[in-house]
């Protein structure tokens, strides 16, 4: 219920709609019980025998008008009586019935009303949440999302919150309005009489007890359904990411029998959970019916007795108003159910929301706009998770003067790429400290950090937009000239302009449309045109072909001259000219120093080398 009323918080901003709902609600309720209330005063005085019996009414005079049900009706009744006896039963009946359609169409009038400000209000507070699910997806370090299948992920930004549109932003409308009715019913019951809605207080609680717990079954049920279903997008994720090997490796019929055992449980899972849902309405229907014969048989004794304890029209208006209690009852039955399917999917939500950002600014962060001096890695170790015997870089300490080339080269899994990850703050050392001009990079502005920062990865990540706007990615004061020239320096200027519609091309999701060389130098453009003060070139150049690789090479020379850059590489002939070159293993620093003068050392760096030089011939 705590999820549950985090959600409705998102009301505050929008509250103007929710007050204007609510009073138009209550209006809708007034006007739908004082159409009801009309049937006694109605079936008392049009059916009265001989016009001695009219005369005796009108005779005890007006009855004094006071702010009470019975004040109200005794004065109707005064007001039908001389209507009767002035002008005739028939003109009478033209009046009520003329006042009936009033009633109903101010009732109805108000109800149009009261959907009226709710739309926006439920609207508003779901792309409320849609849009703080995924600005804080944005915040998140990417340990937790290499933590958490990002199918299931997607499930919940997606699935979930359509859930909980549907099954809580959907009561509202019931939540606005059908307690208004119930406590007013229950008042006008009270009234006309005492003993008969002791009975409805005593049965309902026993009603809403047997509701309750399926409604807590019904939650535990839901819970494994919504689970289930970010099972089946998580593999629906993975298969598409990983379509081509999928059919490489012909393992179609792995993958389809792994999708039908997992979709067969959420079916079946499903099929549970719509029958405690199909459930909820004929059991509540049924109880109601159940109440309301007792108070007819209790009601129609204190009608049938000789002292006649309730008059007749009295007990059939008392009949009339309880008979619409029912459905707002059940109508609150059916939001409950609802309710406890929206709290399911709300958890998964705020499993997202109340995720804890581990990399965020200090309380006064320090802005940055270049790099003065250097960068200084003191002592830093990593680990990817507390606990974890393995550490990805151990006691490591270096420092970068400003202006000068750093290479990172080593076998797979020695530590690379995690030395660059963390100067981005993708996350935080576990022990240790990396420094900027003296400043610990923790106390510096995360945007300012990044703002100095141009990366180049392994992988070109690229977005389904035109060349245009990949390129100028970040930078959105960029002018068309800029671009081009960025696209120059990468080399990737003539195959742009050999694309169908230049720079507008959309280049498909993640750049399919493209090459690997050529999506390759589109992120080497997008880095040129940032114009970094650091530069990081995670293996860069990996995905070039010899030709593509040269022409690149020249490119990055130009752009890392006077640059203070990180350059992970496998390929040792691009590094070569590095004003040092950095040998990790196992997350360790084993070697340093420029590469004649590594090659000199006649160990492990020299191995690497050797063995490049070897292959290549």
């Amino acid at each position: 219920m705590k999820n549950y009323l985090k959600i409705l918080a998102l009301i505050k901003p929008y509250k103007r709609y929710a007050l204007l709902n609510a009073l138009f609600n209550l209006l809708f309720v007034i006007f739908s019980l004082f159409s009801l209330t009309m049937i006694a005063p109605f079936l008392d005085l049009l059916f009265l025998k001989g016009e001695n019996d009219y005369l005796e009414k009108m005779a005890k005079g007006q009855p004094e008008l006071k702010l009470s049900m019975g004040s109200l009706i005794e004065n109707f009744y005064y007001y039908l009586t001389n209507t009767i006896v002035q002008e005739g039963k028939e003109h009478t009946l033209v009046l009520i019935c003329v006042l009936v359609v009033i009633l109903f169409f101010l009732k109805n009038i108000f109800k149009y009303f009261a959907m009226f400000f709710l739309a926006p209000l439920r609207n508003h507070v779901v792309k409320d949440l849609r849009q703080n699910l995924f600005d804080k997806t944005l915040v998140l370090p990417l340990s937790f999302f290499s933590e958490e299948k990002k199918g299931d992920i997607m499930a919940r930004m997606t699935s979930d919150v359509h859930e909980i549109e549907w099954s809580i932003m959907a009561t509202l409308e019931v939540i606005f309005r059908d307690p208004f009715s119930i406590i007013l019913y229950l008042f006008a019951l009270v009234f006309m009489s005492p003993q008969l809605t002791l009975f409805v207080f005593v049965l309902f609680p026993i009603a809403g007890f047997l509701i309750a717990r399926i409604g807590k079954s019904l939650k535990r049920t839901t819970n494994r359904s919504r689970e289930q279903f970010g099972g089946i997008m998580a593999i629906i994720e993975e298969s598409l990411g990983g379509l081509r090997i999928i059919k490489a490796f012909t393992s179609e019929k792995i993958i389809g029998d792994k999708f039908r055992n997992q979709n067969l449980v959420y079916t079946n899972t499903m099929i549970r959970m719509y029958r405690k849902i199909d459930l909820s309405s004929p059991m509540s229907e049924f109880l109601g019916t159940v109440v309301l014969v007792i108070v007819m048989y209790f009601g129609g004794k204190l009608v049938l007795v000789q002292s006649a304890q309730l008059p007749a029209s009295l007990f059939i208006t008392y009949i009339a108003v309880f008979s619409q209690i029912i459905p707002p009852a059940r109508a609150l039955t059916n939001a409950y159910y609802n309710i406890q399917r929206g709290i399911s999917a709300t958890e998964r939500v705020s499993m997202i929301l109340e995720a804890p950002e581990l990399i965020t600014d200090s309380a006064s962060p320090l802005v940055i706009t270049e790099l003065k001096e250097s960068i200084s890695y003191k002592n830093v170790s990593f680990a990817y998770s507390k606990g974890d015997e393995g550490y990805a870089l151990k006691n490591v300490s270096i420092t970068i003067k400003k202006g000068k080339t750093i290479a990172l080269v080593g076998q797979s899994g020695s530590g690379k790429s995690t030395f660059a990850d963390l100067l981005a703050r993708f996350y935080d050392c576990s022990e240790g400290g990396i420094f900027i001009d003296g400043q610990n990079i923790k106390d510096i502005k995360l945007n300012s950090l990044r703002g100095i920062l141009g990366i180049v990865s392994q992988e070109s990540i690229l977005f389904n937009d035109s060349i245009y706007n990949n390129i100028a990615f970040g930078k959105e004061n960029a002018t068309e000239s800029q671009i081009i020239e960025a696209a120059k320096i990468a080399n990737a200027h003539e195959f742009i302009l050999e694309t169908p519609n230049g720079y507008q091309t959309n280049i498909g999701d993640k750049g399919g449309k493209l090459s690997g060389g050529q999506k390759q130098r589109i992120s080497i453009a997008r880095a040129v045109l940032k114009n970094p003060d650091i530069l990081i070139l995670d293996e860069a150049t990996s995905a070039l072909d010899t030709e593509s690789e040269r022409l690149v090479q020249d490119a990055l020379e130009k752009l890392l001259k006077n640059r203070t850059s990180i350059v992970i590489a496998h390929r040792l002939s691009t590094i070569v000219n590095a004003d040092e070159i950095i040998v990790l293993n196992k997350g360790e620093i084993i070697e340093r120093g420029t590469h004649k003068e590594l090659l000199e050392l006649n160990s492990a760096y020299k191995k690497l080398y050797d063995m490049q030089i070897f292959n290549a011939v």
